[in-house]
């Protein structure tokens, strides 16, 4: 319903109290005054037709968040205002209303059509609006600058765990390879003394058999623990200086970790006693003790490949879990376990994390796959997982936890670091606030965070934080809404 449009009416709100009386009547001319009764006055996403000033009654503006339509404010003040107030930046911009607005009592409104806004801030405010329109585009670029330079910022500590981690299969492989060679030219020497002694068939059998024993224990079963392991090399030394083969604690090592003990050392003596028996003890005691340091420099010749081929197979789960972090050659969305998407991201950061950090995961089983960006997600697990492990200065437990809550996918991330304040809980998630020292946090992270999982995955994010137990919770839907 229509009304009557009053200039002093108009006057006594804040929003047009400086206004001149021909301003005013301009108003009044141009625009109207509408009697709502309760319902919806517009809709989040609809064209923004209208700029509507509450004269008397109450409004309640709501955003829609996924399924849900969240409260954002309600109130019965006069002088309120929504609706198209971003029309004078024109095309520049998308002109749809940024909220809905329900008029939760019978109400009187002062109505502008989004044309008639535009050209009343260009023509009686056109300072003003060069300014605002600086201020909204300088901020949404800086926004985008920041937004950038944190996802750089992850980026850098995800190389620098990355580069930790990669480091230290590369160069065991490195250090492998150079004690390799040495050890091959080593046998390679031994070759023609091992010929020259003669060596009979059933010591040459027992040779080989001894080698190929020592493969398969090496390559199927762990070896055994440290105390264990002393033990035999102690009895293994003793035999060697038994048998008169000198420096057998260097040869100790070998036989140990290949798994020959006394035993096998026994019955190879007797062999070389036997193959010896026409060339006297002397001829006995060189053939074995040949024999001896064939084996221990066959036996860490296996050992040295064994740990070149455990050193390239981390290297290439690595790889395989960058991969997966970055989402390289797969589709930005897809149906995912969301624990290849937290494992591949604490395999990217876990180098940069220190001795001081202890990782718990708790994962709940049989939990369905979600449809996701997983890059996206990848991103928001680094934010929380970087700023729980930072909040923790080097020590302390970050635990991961995902359960079924109803008919969402929980991810728990907590730490037992100080926590957060109440008071500063509600503005965490507020773009460029940040509680890090001023040059440490651009104040997007969590940010960011929010924008992926509330709007781009329609989920939920939420903070519970006490001193010594600080939760990030995740919810995401396990199925895609209707209008994605």
């Amino acid at each position: 319903m229509i009304a009557t449009c009053s200039a002093d009416e108009l006057r006594t709100l804040f929003l047009f109290e400086k206004l001149t009386d021909d301003q005013l009547g301009w108003l009044c001319r141009h625009g109207r005054v509408e009697v709502v009764e309760q319902g919806l006055a517009y809709a989040e996403g609809d064209p923004a037709v209208s700029f509507y000033v509450l004269l008397a009654g109450g409004v309640a503006l709501t955003r829609r968040i996924g399924a849900d339509e969240i409260e954002v404010t309600r109130t019965t003040t006069p002088g309120v205002y929504g609706g198209a107030f971003m029309a004078y930046l024109g095309d520049r911009v998308p002109q749809v209303y940024n909220n809905s607005m329900r008029v939760t009592e019978p109400s009187r409104f002062f109505v502008l059509e989004a044309e008639r806004f535009a050209e009343m801030m260009n023509d009686w405010f056109p300072m003003a609006v060069h300014l605002l329109e600086g201020l909204f585009f300088g901020t949404k670029n800086v926004q985008e600058v920041i937004g950038q330079r944190e996802r750089l910022l992850a980026l850098g500590s995800l190389t620098a765990g990355l580069t930790h981690e990669l480091n230290n299969p590369a160069a065991a492989a490195v250090r492998a390879t150079s004690a390799l060679r040495d050890r091959i030219v080593t046998l390679r020497h031994k070759l023609p003394k091992m010929a020259a002694d003669q060596h009979e068939d059933a010591l040459l059998q027992l040779l080989v058999r001894l080698l190929d024993e020592a493969k398969i224990a090496g390559g199927q079963r762990a070896g055994p623990g440290p105390l264990e392991a002393a033990d035999l090399e102690d009895a293994i030394t003793d035999w060697l200086d038994d048998h008169g083969i000198a420096r057998g604690w260097e040869l100790a090592p070998a036989f140990v970790q290949a798994g020959i003990g006394v035993s096998e050392l026994d019955e190879l003596a007797a062999a070389a006693d036997q193959a010896a028996a026409d060339g006297g003890a002397g001829a006995g005691a060189t053939s074995l003790e040949r024999s001896v340091r064939f084996l221990a420099d066959s036996f860490e010749t296996e050992l040295l490949l064994t740990e070149i081929t455990d050193s390239i197979g981390r290297i290439s789960a690595l790889v395989t879990d960058a991969k997966q972090y970055s989402q390289l050659d797969r589709a930005p969305h897809q149906v995912v376990d969301v624990h290849d998407l937290l494992d591949s991201t604490l395999a990217m950061l876990s180098g940069a994390f220190g001795d001081g950090i202890t990782v718990v995961r708790d994962y709940g089983h049989g939990l369905p796959r979600v449809p996701c960006f997983p890059g996206e997600l990848n991103q928001v697990w680094t934010n929380l997982i970087d700023n729980a492990v930072a909040a923790m200065g080097g020590s302390g437990t970050l635990s991961i936890r995902t359960a079924l809550d109803r008919d969402q996918l929980l991810v728990d991330i907590g730490d037992t670091g100080p926590g957060i304040p109440p008071e500063l809980q509600r503005r965490i998630f507020e773009p460029f606030f940040t509680t890090k020292p001023v040059g440490q946090g651009t104040g997007l992270g969590l940010d960011i965070c929010w924008r992926i999982v509330v709007t781009r995955h329609h989920g939920d994010l939420r903070v519970q934080s006490a001193p010594g137990d600080t939760h990030f919770l995740v919810r995401l839907p396990l199925t895609e809404p209707a209008d994605a």
